[in-house]
């Protein structure tokens, strides 16, 4: 990638650039060019779908990505320890106004998730996420260089709080994001394999906990088991999506998937790449999450610092995370779970959460010699 910037340009911005990784940044906007495509293919058809304006998805997504990428930019602008004090801040935000709309927020869909702030609805648990992943990442850093400060005893303690709250919304995708998180963090921290063992079986004590509390989880779960077993009509659409398209697909605008199932825009999203562009598209897509996934973790491997080791570990899982679900469940790999695509499902509050957490990993895996973090 070549700009006019000169290699000696000791503005903000001319650091940036020269520090930055052009490759992981490069491999983020053409996630989100993928998302401005899809959604103006899968968009007017889910406007027409509740009548309303058919390009008003379209309309409102081409408005967000620009405050997404400036959200993203100006993050990545941020040295390491401005990254943990904004990432505290937001936490404590986030977790106020999940709180909020836990208790006070609109029933939608049987979850009480989103919460309306000066006319926009916002979904407070997408930022809760990368939050978290910075302030567990800094009380592990801290416990790993002062042995005597608890902080994995902390990181644990506020995660069982967050845990505790979207369980009531529910939303049990963003606590397995959460706890995915965690784990992988405590993990690096010097976790013996038998605590891995014990923490695997928790979580399947959990998902079984799970089945048998939400009647929504036990639904998707039996329904994947034995299709026959209930309404499988999204994932079966989802499904032919995928046969129909091919290869190569079916050609822009021919697919007729996103004219049958309710969220084609947001969560099922990738079987509308499927339709359209083929199997080769969706290939693509995949490649690029890997791509930005393996990048990051190999940034992070080589800086000597704890903290940017933790961070941008628990960050990219969470992403790369919500990735994985989001196209598996389409795929009909794992019980359906409504997760948007990172960067290319429409949706503000996810789009810009994720883009303040890939921020986050932009300006902790930036090029560093002798810089206090």
């Amino acid at each position: 990638m070549s700009v006019a910037i000169a290699r000696n340009d000791r503005s903000v911005v001319g650091h940036w650039w020269w520090t930055v990784d052009h490759w992981m940044l490069a491999g983020l906007v053409l996630l989100v060019g993928y998302g401005a495509v899809l959604t103006y293919a899968a968009g007017p058809p889910a406007a027409a779908r509740i009548n309303i304006d058919i390009f008003h998805f379209v309309r409102q997504q081409l408005v967000l990505i620009p405050v997404a990428m400036a959200m993203m930019m100006g993050v990545s602008l941020l040295p390491a320890r401005w990254v943990r004090r904004v990432a505290f801040f937001v936490l404590l935000g986030a977790m106020a106004l999940t709180v909020a709309a836990t208790f006070t927020g609109p029933e939608i869909k049987g979850a009480r998730r989103w919460i309306f702030l000066g006319g926009f609805s916002l979904q407070p648990s997408e930022f809760v996420k990368p939050a978290y992943a910075v302030f567990a990442a800094w009380m592990f850093s801290t416990g790993q260089l002062q042995p005597k400060f608890p902080g994995g005893t902390i990181s644990a303690v506020v995660g069982l709080g967050i845990l505790g709250v979207l369980l009531l919304q529910p939303d049990v995708g963003q606590a397995v994001i959460l706890m995915g998180i965690w784990f992988s963090q405590l993990f690096l921290a010097g976790l013996s394999m038998i605590w891995v063992a014990g923490l695997v079986v928790c979580g399947l004590v959990c998902l079984y906990v799970a089945y048998l509390v939400f009647p929504h989880v036990a639904q998707r779960i039996d329904q994947f088991l034995d299709p026959s077993a209930g309404d499988g009509y999204q994932i079966g659409k989802a499904l032919d999506a995928f046969r129909q398209g091919g290869l190569t697909g079916l050609g822009p605008g021919e697919g007729s998937v996103k004219s049958q199932l309710p969220d084609a825009h947001a969560d099922f999203i990738f079987a509308v790449a499927g339709e359209e562009f083929g199997l080769i598209a969706c290939a693509l897509i995949l490649l690029t999450y890997l791509f930005i996934l393996l990048r990051g973790f190999g940034r992070a491997a080589q800086d000597e610092n704890l903290f940017v080791l933790f961070a941008t570990t628990g960050l990219l899982v969470g992403f790369g995370l919500q990735a994985l679900i989001n196209m598996a469940s389409t795929l009909h790999l794992i019980p359906t779970k409504g997760m948007t695509l990172p960067f290319i499902s429409y949706g503000g509050s996810s789009l810009i959460a994720l883009a303040f957490g890939m921020g986050m990993v932009l300006a902790l895996t930036r090029t560093r010699r002798g810089v206090r973090l």
